[in-house]
């Protein structure tokens, strides 16, 4: 029986040791993590990595570059840029940290570098990259009631699609360092002429994020989620995307 205590007391030793030594989950994680980013440092350097994160399927990590999503396998041999896709499920894995992305570059431009219709306490907000010439951008300014109404709370971002210097980013421009800057939006949304005016603004800023969510034609309509709408939705559809959107 002394043995049989002692054989058994050192085994228990023996596994609160490996317990105390074997590296813990999130450690491996941390150290896959890592990994990554030095090899992919080695492989493609200058290549500007933001977050690293293992990836749903085991042996792939999720690279954040910019605001696209990659994946890497860990030694930095192989990666691919494309949606994953769980077919048992039937889900794209990369759309919703995509979306993500979207909405935290949106949220960091911030509201006081935008020109917004609406109650603060709308029940949601939506923004809207805009061209002040585009007509089916001029259809949804004219019915901001309806939005209102429909408890959508519009926040615009500038995206003159002629360019830097056209007609329409002096217009932008414009609007922006107007006294009343809602005014003058609604005043050139309806075709009218207003005071051409130059001031520190962020039309260029906000045309250049615009590129990098994917912008490729106004209006353009970015959720809370981040999820991109490409053209006008009147408010009624767009209201029922957004409780879809955000009550799956």
């Amino acid at each position: 029986m002394y043995f049989m205590s002692k054989f058994i007391g050192k085994l228990t030793l023996t596994a609160v040791a490996a317990v105390l030594t074997f590296p813990s989950l999130a450690e491996e994680k941390a150290a896959g993590v890592e990994e990554v980013r030095k090899n992919l440092g080695t492989t493609l350097p200058g290549l500007e990595v933001g977050e690293v994160a293992p990836a749903p399927v085991p042996g792939l990590y999720e690279v954040v570059v910019g605001d696209t999503v990659v994946y890497a396998t860990s030694d930095g041999r192989y990666l691919f840029q494309g949606s994953l896709l769980d077919l048992v499920e039937q889900k794209n894995l990369t759309e919703p940290r995509t979306n993500e992305i979207k909405a935290e570059a949106v949220a960091k431009v911030g509201e006081d570098n935008m020109v917004i219709f609406g109650p603060k306490d709308a029940k949601h907000t939506v923004t809207v990259f805009s061209d002040i010439d585009c007509g089916y951008c001029r259809k949804l300014h004219n019915e901001m009631d309806t939005y209102s109404e429909a408890g959508i709370r519009i926040r615009y971002l500038f995206y003159p699609r002629a360019g830097v210097n056209s007609e329409s980013y002096q217009k932008a421009v414009s609007v922006w360092c107007a006294d009343d800057r809602n005014k003058a939006m609604t005043t050139a949304k309806l075709g009218q002429p207003i005071e051409n005016k130059e001031c520190d603004n962020p039309v260029q800023n906000h045309m250049e994020l615009g590129q990098s969510v994917g912008v490729t034609g106004t209006p353009a309509l970015v959720l809370e989620n981040g999820k991109l709408i490409p053209g006008y939705v009147p408010a009624n559809r767009l209201s029922a995307i957004i409780d879809q959107e955000l009550n799956p």
